[in-house]
């Protein structure tokens, strides 16, 4: 059977394979998507989408078509209460949790966003297959693969025809997700803690369920009870809602048709309910030992599993999609090195390590914890009670929804392709992010006079930042080493003070993922410098 060629082969249409065929599509890139459902928008577990990843949508051009999308609305409270019950009292409430309030912050180019995975999926599919040179297909699954010197040869299986045929590709991305048939293709394991602990993944519609109780409007109500404790919360404008009983009366084996009383139980009143979906599910802490054999690559769940509590896993897999998308790009376009491909592991395992933990740290106070006898009881020792249960919950549970030192304060390090540099960038914690141009580091953010993000004015490829003007005959040698490299370079001079106290030097070499590869007051040998980033030595 002779094959079909393509550049790159990407298993798994989820949040991770879409945004690897965007990062590649937006390069020139010739990707095909395939993808054993028939369509999108299967999963309805995630709907934290971050700051983080939605600045790579703003350079996608998506950030505000994804902002229009949102079921409930971009204004719509991004605020977590924690309650008794949904008829019950209120213990505390965290307000602007994942910093999903609209408003121009310094530090960042987008805000958070509430909104269902299934949504996201839709918006991220669109876009994709509006890129030439990106073929999605459904009812497809791979079937095998082999790999040679010049590629990789992928056996497919049309699902509705049965039809099989031979895609022949340069490079091949594993995004199919936690059982990834591509992680077992190149015979990796997944290493770690399995089975921390089960839940239960419930959807359900409850016609005016959010106008008949008194907690106020948020995006996520904690119910701290000892009959049915849980998180439950809206998710679409249809009286759609999302339920997870974090200890279940009996233990598993729960059916869909218990479900409508369980709900029930938790909230504390009677209200029609309508399952529509529900699913047991197995949180553990996993990684895989390696991420790549030769041409094939591993990206978001099929490499690393964590418990969902932070909102880290979409967003992770996107940014792992981001960081290898850029990457491959560059070596099929003949600017980047092999080392550049070696180096996604070594950049993105570090942050799925320390990711992982936070997440595995959430995961060990749910509500069940956070319920001591007597928080249900009216008069002085109930109101006592639920003081001290605020207390709790803001000292364990503020580290889940106010994350910003976790989602722009890491670094890539111990990278062949970034160059090691004297002192240490400054310590983040969970909560207080301080932006640092230390190589590996997200550039530091800005806005610019016009109202513009600093990042609207990067290039596609690399940029060189001169923050104080910088001098002609420098960034001329590093404009001329690129355009013998063939490497995509833009030069920013912005008159912009403050980006010499925040970049630290003259100069600033930033990448297409917006990380910073280098920083010098002189930039001495230009062509040493861009060699370095892109792999080339």
């Amino acid at each position: 059977m002779k094959p079909t060629a393509t550049q790159v082969l990407i298993v798994g249409a989820g949040p991770v394979g879409l945004a690897a065929a965007i990062e590649l599509g937006h390069r020139g890139i010739r990707a095909t998507v395939v993808e054993r459902n028939d369509r999108v928008g299967y999963a309805p577990r995630a709907k934290t989408t971050n700051i983080r990843t939605r600045e790579h949508m703003r350079r996608w051009g998506i950030a505000d078509e994804l902002a229009a999308a949102s079921p409930l609305g971009i204004h719509y409270p991004s605020s977590i209460v924690f309650c008794t019950r949904l008829a019950g009292r209120m213990l505390a409430r965290l307000d602007n949790a994942n910093y999903c309030q609209p408003g121009r912050n310094p530090l960042y180019a987008e805000h958070g966003q509430w909104i269902p995975q299934y949504t996201v999926e839709e918006v991220l599919r669109r876009h994709a297959a509006s890129l030439p040179g990106i073929d999605i297909r459904f009812s497809t699954e791979m079937t095998g693969c082999e790999q040679h010197a010049e590629g990789v040869r992928a056996r497919l299986r049309d699902l509705a025809s049965g039809a099989e045929s031979t895609l022949a590709c340069d490079y091949l991305i594993g995004a199919d997700g936690a059982r990834s048939a591509i992680r077992e293709a190149i015979g990796a394991q997944m290493q770690g803690v399995r089975a921390i602990s089960r839940h239960y993944n419930v959807v359900f519609k409850a016609p005016a369920l959010a106008q008949s109780h008194a907690q106020g409007p948020a995006i996520m109500y904690w119910q701290v009870n000892a009959e049915v404790p849980s998180v439950l919360g809206p998710m679409d404008r249809d009286d759609r809602w999302f339920f997870m009983p974090t200890q279940v009366p009996g233990g598993s084996g729960l059916t869909e048709r218990d479900m409508p009383a369980l709900i029930r139980r938790s909230i504390g009143f009677d209200t029609p309910v309508e399952i529509l979906s529900s699913d047991e599910w197995v949180a553990s802490r996993l990684v895989a030992d390696r991420y790549r054999d030769r041409r094939v690559f591993l990206a978001g769940d099929a490499c690393h599993l964590h418990p969902p509590f932070g909102g880290y896993g979409m967003n992770m897999g996107i940014a792992d999609a981001v960081d290898l998308g850029w990457k491959i790009a560059a070596v099929l376009a003949g600017w980047g090195g092999s080392r550049l491909l070696d180096s996604y592991e070594a950049e993105r395992r570090p942050v799925h390590e320390m990711v992982m933990a936070e997440a595995v740290a959430n995961h060990a106070v749910l509500s069940d914890h956070l319920f001591k006898p007597g928080l249900e009881e009216d008069g002085d020792r109930g109101d006592a009670l639920r003081r001290e249960a605020a207390a709790r919950i803001h000292a364990a549970k503020v580290r889940e929804f106010y994350t910003l030192g976790i989602t722009l304060g890491y670094r890539y390090r111990d990278s062949p392709v970034l160059p090691p540099e004297e002192g240490a960038p400054p310590q983040q914690d969970f909560i207080n992010y301080r932006p640092s141009a230390y190589p590996g580091c997200r550039a530091p953010h800005a806005w610019q006079h016009d109202g513009r993000s600093l990042y609207d004015a990067f290039g596609n490829g690399f940029t060189l930042l001169a923050t104080n003007g910088g001098a002609d005959a420098e960034i001329d040698a590093m404009v001329r080493a690129a355009r013998e490299a063939a490497v995509p370079l833009e030069t920013l001079r912005p008159a912009l003070p403050v980006l010499g106290e925040l970049y630290g030097a003259h100069y600033a070499l930033i990448r297409p993922d917006q990380h910073v590869a280098w920083r010098g007051d002189r930039i001495g040998d230009a062509g040493a410098v861009l060699a370095r980033a892109t792999g080339r030595a």
